[in-house]
């Protein structure tokens, strides 16, 4: 299970370096709607879905790097009264009774629908402009990091449960 880990946390951790590359076009494309609307009178509507199936790309690779870095939300007030040990093994528990079950239940629910979205390459409904598929593959992106990510953190638990620096 190490092996699968490491290379789960290497692919996960490439994916985030490379997703946070999509904060910059974002932010452009959604900053320009407007100027495009007023001034140019033109392409303000494929401005906003290009930027809004990149934002939903970008926000699924984050809210992964949050859970990374440790910096999402959590109970930090009641898990900093803990040691160590405990802290990796809540942090393990969460991943393998909350993460990983949503993530596996969202694929599966969801999964049919984004493939079904993306065989006849889904357009946004009231543009009518390609890309919509990608908000729907988005979140099965997001469904998919997320099993990656728990299954990294369940195997740093149970790799060496003594060691007080993991």
């Amino acid at each position: 299970m190490d092996g699968v880990a490491e290379v789960l946390d290497r692919l996960v951790g490439r994916i985030e370096e490379a997703g946070k590359w999509l904060a910059l076009p974002v932010v452009l494309l959604l900053s320009a709607q407007w100027p495009l609307r007023d001034a140019v009178r033109c392409c303000s509507r494929e401005a906003n879905d290009l930027g809004q199936w990149l934002f939903a790309l970008f926000i699924a690779i984050a809210l992964t790097a949050a859970s990374r870095a440790g910096t999402h939300l959590r109970a930090d007030f009641f898990a900093r009264s803990l040691g160590a040990r405990t802290r990796r093994w809540v942090a393990a528990a969460g991943a393998a009774f909350i993460a990983l079950p949503w993530s596996i239940f969202v694929m599966m629910v969801y999964g049919r629908d984004a493939w079904r979205s993306l065989l006849v390459l889904e357009r946004f409904p009231e543009t009518n402009n390609p890309g919509y598929f990608f908000i729907k593959l988005a979140v099965i992106a997001l469904a998919a990091l997320v099993a990656a990510q728990a299954l990294v953190d369940l195997s740093a638990a149970v790799r060496d449960p003594e060691d007080e620096s993991a």
